[in-house]
């Protein structure tokens, strides 16, 4: 006798989906950041002031503190702002992002170029989810049906 299980899938919110891919990003961003204190060339520049041939001073630390802040205030804000907000948010800062973090990889060794390629598969989630945000209608029919079923 053979029969098919179904395992109930529950709706999830593309709020909850983006926010949990901002938070991802994150964790991928600061683990790639922390190997790269392995590289006794990197220390060095470190000590020496530099960062792939940029200063270390107030304005480089503010720059990087900007930009690490952003996606923070987005794991947030994905939850809260309005939809229309937070979609457009989404859309140009993940964009955004994947071109830096894609430029920023080039030439990298290849623990950066993995991170920087999950980074902008991550990224490229985030864009997928807020740019196919259920509509209103779509929403109050997969309610409607209650849980969905997987197979």
């Amino acid at each position: 006798m053979s029969s098919t299980i179904h395992y109930r899938d529950p709706w999830i919110s593309p709020r909850i989906k983006i926010s949990a891919l901002w938070a991802s990003l994150l964790f991928v961003i600061v683990y790639v950041d922390l190997f790269g204190l392995y590289r006794a060339d990197v220390r060095a520049d470190i000590e020496a002031g530099r960062i792939a041939g940029t200063s270390i001073d107030q304005a480089f630390l503010l720059g990087i503190t900007t930009y690490v802040a952003l996606p923070s205030l987005m794991v947030f804000l994905s939850l809260v702002l309005p939809v229309r907000a937070q979609r457009m948010a989404s859309i140009v800062l993940a964009a955004l992002y994947a071109i830096t973090i894609a430029g920023g990889a080039v030439g990298g060794w290849g623990y950066h170029v993995l991170g920087s390629a999950l980074e902008v598969a991550l990224l490229a989630g985030i864009v997928y989810y807020a740019w196919t945000w259920p509509k209103a209608t779509e929403v109050a029919a997969t309610q409607d049906r209650g849980l969905r079923t997987a197979e």
